[in-house]
């Protein structure tokens, strides 16, 4: 709980801005021509060289946080890197409204598989938010048959089922430090494209496109982790949710993407689930639940 209305509005502005941030990701995975792999490796390792530094400092000023990650920590980081690199070649294979809005549903299917693998329980709204959002995913799928897009939704939702397990694991792995195995995870994705693929055989436009990319996941994933601290989950979760809109937005800004009608429909119903459970947790004299 934020100690002051400058620390809640300070909070509200960087995850909002991480939001923003993290929006430009299909935008700028379409934008650069290497294959996926390639932009892994180097998001990967300009990300974690700023995230390392970002840590060590935080180490360095609060003198507690420990960089010690275990086999807890290395799982999270192995899982992370699997994620992400399904993450970036959805974005290669359908609309960028189709991966951010399909990723959106990440907090439902996280209480689904907690229930499956911890027996956690959730709410009834949980579940109903649940099944609105998951049959707008089915109708954006469903859209993806015989247009050469389903490959890429499949990817959205394994990413997202990737996603739901990392965040099982962050609670359940309460010690161990997070954002430094987000550092060793990236650095990994570094290490498997610079011996799998080819990372140095890309155009001075793509290298500056790459660079910039890795600068804006560090700089989202700093963002996001120095709001979360000032404002409360469920405020936080509804802010991050904004990144949706703006990835369909910058999409088409930038690339002049607009998804076909099945997609809006889609992701209208999904939007719709998101934020009116969101917006139920977040409204004041509201219970704080747990994130799901």
């Amino acid at each position: 709980m934020p100690e002051t209305t400058a620390e809640r509005t300070l909070g509200i502005i960087l995850v909002s801005a991480s939001a923003a941030v993290f929006g430009l990701t299909g935008v700028l995975t379409k934008s650069i021509h290497a294959d996926p792999l390639t932009i892994t490796c180097w998001r990967g390792f300009v990300g974690s060289i700023l995230i390392s530094l970002y840590v060590l400092w935080r180490r360095q000023s609060s003198g507690r946080e420990s960089l010690r990650l275990g086999w807890r920590g290395w799982l999270l980081a192995i899982e992370g890197a699997l994620a992400s690199i399904a993450f970036i070649a959805a974005f290669k294979f359908t609309f960028v409204a189709n991966v951010a809005i399909i990723y959106a549903t990440a907090p439902f299917v996280t209480a689904l598989l907690a229930f499956i693998l911890v027996r956690q329980r959730f709410r009834l709204q949980t579940l109903a938010a649940a099944a609105v959002s998951l049959s707008g995913v089915a109708i954006m799928v469903w859209s993806g048959f015989g247009t050469g897009h389903l490959f890429g939704n499949g990817l959205a939702l394994l990413m997202t089922i990737g996603s739901a397990l990392y965040m099982i694991m962050v609670r359940a792995f309460r010690d161990t430090p997070v954002v430094w195995a987000g550092a060793v995870s990236a650095f990994l994705l570094f290490v498997l494209g610079w011996f799998v693929a080819d990372p140095l055989a890309v155009s001075a436009r793509d290298a500056v496109l790459l660079v910039t990319f890795g600068t804006s996941f560090a700089l989202a994933s700093i963002l996001w982790t120095e709001g979360a601290r000032l404002i409360p989950a469920a405020e936080s979760g509804l802010l991050g949710s904004a990144e949706v809109p703006f990835a369909i937005l910058f999409a088409f800004l930038f690339l002049a993407e607009v998804p076909p009608a099945a997609s809006m429909i889609g992701g209208a119903i999904v939007l719709c689930a998101v934020f009116a459970h969101g917006g139920r947790d977040w409204r004041p004299g509201s219970a704080l639940p747990e994130k799901n």
